[in-house]
Order: structure tokens, then C-alpha cells, then sequence
């Protein structure tokens, strides 16, 4: 039987960086989020629609990747239950102090490596008077600056085991599967899932080289298609690398545009009127090996660099 809705959404990601001054301009110029404290070696940020009080986590490291992905519960009780069950798993790291605005957090592990925490307590951001919005529906005043980001949408992780990472968030988090690639051989080369009504929450895909605990991209919602050509347009001006797009994907059908920031971490733009999964008896949809490779939604093929890119690079800690 399902686990019901255990786990309420993504919340905020650390995102390591060995050029951090450069990564906070990236973040706060071309997608126009805010910055919202830290010190020499890490800096929170956030989209203006999120309503806890960061988004994103930037460490100074010797390298790029993904540190601590961090899931809100749904209810005290609804934690007390993943946290059992995740000590019984063995996955556990124990809990540790939350980051500003954040309560005490559960730390622990996927399969392959990659660090996540579950936490409950948490502070509604309170913006200052200039950035106050108009409509008290609103977490903050619309930016006005770069792509200007409305929040966190999705993270996609590189595994080493993609059935093995898929298999926990659904058995020890209660995510649902929605969309899967199936080789030929019968193996699982990419897994989407989702704890909310979205597509997707939480991507895996094979990790070609093997290595554990990697970074595929962290992905931001526009409102708008438009708002991610006009993306296109400010990378352009600003001299963001784009590595493809803007175009549609097959799988999910999200409109998307994806750019490296200065520290190598690969981020993808994709529309916040993405498909929704509201039928509570929700089928997975299979994708066979040669199905994927047509490409994209309208054809585009889907670029090497997806397969051979993630972060940390391989052989960097």
C-alpha cells in the first residue's frame, strides 16, 4: 500500500562552489533571486515565491556538486514515521541543528550517497519594507531583475543505481513514480518522481561512469514559456553558457533551457505550467529505449553532454 502524503515538497539545496563570489552574481543577476545572509563561505538565496527563508544554500568548496537536499514533512507525526522508518533502514545520520529559518533537521542518506534532510519547523520568510509585494499572497516583491525565478521546482541527481535510488524515495518517502526510461535489457536508466501534485520532484539518471552521489541539474520554475526565451535572450547578453534549449521534452513534456553558473553546476529553467498528476491511481508511464531516441518532444536529439556532464566532475571530491 502507498505511504500517504508524508513528505509536503522540495524545500532548499546546498549547491557547491569553488568560485563563490561569482556563483552569488550568477544567482542573483541572471536569475534574479535574492540574497538573504551568510558569510565568507556560504550564502542563502532565494526565489521570491518561495515561502521559507532560502532557497539555496551556496557553499564555497574545492569543487562543484550537490551538498544536503533538504524535504519538508508534512505534519510532526508524518516525520516522527519517516524517521523511524529510515532508521530502520539504516540510512540515518542523526539530526543536526537546521539551517536559518529551519528547525531541527533528520540527516540521511540515499543509496548512492547523496545527503538529504526531513525536517518540519519552519519560519515563513518576512520580507523588508522594499522588498514587501503588492498582494499578501505573494512571498515577496516581484524582482524585476534577470530571469527572475519564481522558486525551486526540481532536483535531478546522478546515480549509480537508478532502481535503487528510485525504490528508497518510494518506500521510505512515499514519492510516486510518474515517468521512467526502460532499456532494452529490462534495467532502469532514468526515474521520475514526485511527493506533490507535479510531475516531479526528484529525478534519477544513470550515471555513466559509475560514480556514486553526483549532480545531474537543480531546476527553477518561470511562470511562462516566454519567460524562458527571454531567458535565453539575458544568458546571451550576459555571457551565461547555454548548453541547450530553449526547447520541449518528450518525457514530462516541460519546456526547458539549461546554462551552466560559473562553478560548473548545470541549471535548467523550465515553465511552472508543467503537467500536474492529480489521478490518485496514477500509472507509471514506461519509455522504451526507442522511444528516448528520437530526442526531444519535436525532435531535437538529446545532446552528449547530458550523458557525460555532472557534478563534481569525476575524480574531484
Amino acid at each position: 500500500m502507498p505511504l500517504g502524503h508524508e513528505v509536503a515538497h522540495l524545500s532548499h539545496i546546498e549547491l557547491l562552489t569553488p568560485v563563490l563570489d561569482k556563483s552569488v552574481a550568477f544567482f542573483v543577476d541572471y536569475l534574479g533571486m535574492t540574497v538573504v545572509g551568510g558569510d565568507d563561505n556560504k550564502v542563502y538565496v532565494r526565489a521570491f515565491d518561495d515561502y521559507e527563508h532560502h532557497t539555496l544554500t551556496l557553499v564555497a568548496h574545492s569543487s562543484s556538486g550537490i551538498g544536503r537536499t533538504n524535504l519538508r514533512a508534512s505534519s510532526p507525526d508524518a516525520l516522527a514515521r519517516r524517521v523511524k522508518a529510515l532508521e530502520g533502514a539504516g540510512r540515518s545520520s542523526g539530526w543536526q541543528d537546521g539551517d536559518p529559518g529551519y528547525g531541527p533537521t533528520f540527516v540521511f542518506q540515499d543509496p548512492d550517497g547523496h545527503e538529504l534532510g526531513l525536517y518540519w519547523e519552519s519560519e515563513r520568510y518576512n520580507p523588508t519594507k522594499d522588498l514587501r509585494p503588492a498582494l499578501k499572497n505573494q512571498a515577496q516583491r516581484y524582482p524585476g531583475r534577470g530571469v527572475s525565478v519564481r522558486r525551486l521546482d526540481h532536483v535531478n541527481y546522478l546515480g549509480a543505481d537508478v532502481e535503487a535510488n528510485r525504490d528508497f524515495l518510494r518506500d521510505q518517502l512515499g514519492a510516486l513514480v510518474t515517468e521512467q526510461i526502460v532499456l532494452d535489457d529490462g534495467s532502469i536508466a532514468g526515474t521520475w518522481t514526485t511527493f506533490t501534485n507535479k510531475g516531479y520532484d526528484a529525478v534519477y539518471t544513470r550515471d555513466r561512469t559509475g560514480t556514486t552521489g553526483r549532480l545531474h541539474h537543480i531546476a527553477f520554475a518561470t511562470d511562462t514559456r516566454e519567460d524562458i526565451l527571454r531567458a535565453a535572450d539575458i544568458a546571451l547578453e550576459q555571457g551565461v553558457f547555454i548548453e541547450s534549449g530553449p526547447h520541449k521534452h518528450a518525457i514530462q513534456q516541460t519546456f526547458f533551457l539549461y546554462v551552466y553558473e560559473p562553478g560548473g553546476n548545470r541549471i535548467e529553467l523550465c515553465n511552472a505550467g508543467a503537467r500536474l498528476v492529480l489521478a490518485p491511481d496514477w500509472e507509471t508511464i514506461n519509455w522504451t529505449e526507442a522511444e528516448r531516441a528520437k530526442g526531444q518532444a519535436w525532435g531535437m536529439k538529446t545532446i552528449e553532454s547530458f550523458h557525460t556532464h555532472g557534478t563534481p566532475p569525476v575524480g574531484n571530491t
